[in-house]
């Protein structure tokens, strides 16, 4: 599936069928269409189709005609994942005893396009967004953040949800800042908001970043922290790579990562 990423994205230009891309992996579309869906959690089409919609939603957002920017979407120029504001709110230490105690979380289940996810957020702002597999069950995000916060009151709101999951995947129409009220230790909360820093379109390092959270040589620590970022896309640890330039782990599938890495036009061609 890897292949088949990299192909879409050099051949995005040429709007290819399934049929075009089962060929070029060497396989029956159908086949092609399960295994892709499979491993990667949404359809090659899907894909290419939120690809081209980024950079013709860019280009209207620059002045161009429909016409021009329908004509004209392309990775030649890629569309940013997001180039809004993100702000980070750390839960207070009364709040992390108490379980959230005093909280409400308004949570739901959304599709997105890189697969469809669960999220959870109070006043102060999203608390947490993760991958919940290509047929969600609400009732098990439900008790996942029961179990992550016992003492706080969950009440289902897709409508509610729905708007930062929409500022952060739509941010070319300006629809304003996204807010974020996260637990985590300070050492967490040095990484994630360095992870912030890295825009759009470019990758960094463990090393690099435990250099940018004032933690020179704590690269294995940097490691952890990312892992437990608690907000999927939005604090972008997939633009964390190795080193050597391998792609490394992720926690949501390595195909996963490469999608959000194509559409933010960063995977190179080693990765």
């Amino acid at each position: 599936m890897a292949a088949a990423i990299h192909w879409l994205v050099d051949h995005v230009d040429a709007r290819p069928s399934l049929d075009d891309v089962a060929r070029a992996a060497g396989l029956a579309p159908s086949h092609f269409q399960r295994l892709f869906r499979q491993d990667v959690g949404i359809s090659p089409k899907r894909f290419l189709q939120y690809l081209l919609g980024r950079e013709a939603s860019h280009r209207l957002a620059a002045g161009e005609s429909v016409l021009d920017a329908t004509y004209g979407a392309s990775l030649s120029s890629p569309g940013r994942l997001h180039d809004l504001t993100v702000t980070l709110h750390a839960m207070t230490p009364g709040e992390l005893r108490g379980g959230g105690r005093g909280l409400t979380l308004h949570w739901g289940c959304h599709d997105s396009p890189f697969g469809p996810v669960g999220l959870a957020m109070t006043e102060r702002g999203v608390c947490h967004l993760a991958f919940v597999g290509a047929r969600p069950d609400a009732s098990v995000y439900r008790a996942t953040l029961q179990a992550a916060w016992p003492g706080a009151r969950l009440l289902q709101d897709h409508a509610r949800t729905a708007q930062p999951l929409t500022q952060f995947l739509d941010a070319a129409h300006g629809h304003g800042p996204v807010s974020l009220h996260v637990r985590g230790s300070n050492f967490q909360l040095q990484v994630w908001q360095a992870l912030l820093t890295v825009p759009a379109g470019a990758t960094t390092t463990y090393q690099a970043l435990a250099g940018a959270a004032a933690r020179p040589g704590a690269a294995r620590a940097v490691g952890m922290a990312v892992g437990a970022n608690p907000v999927a896309m939005v604090i972008p640890c997939h633009r964390v790579i190795r080193t050597s330039g391998a792609l490394g782990g992720y926690r949501w599938g390595l195909n996963r990562k490469r999608l959000l890495l194509a559409a933010e036009g960063s995977l190179a061609q080693g990765a």
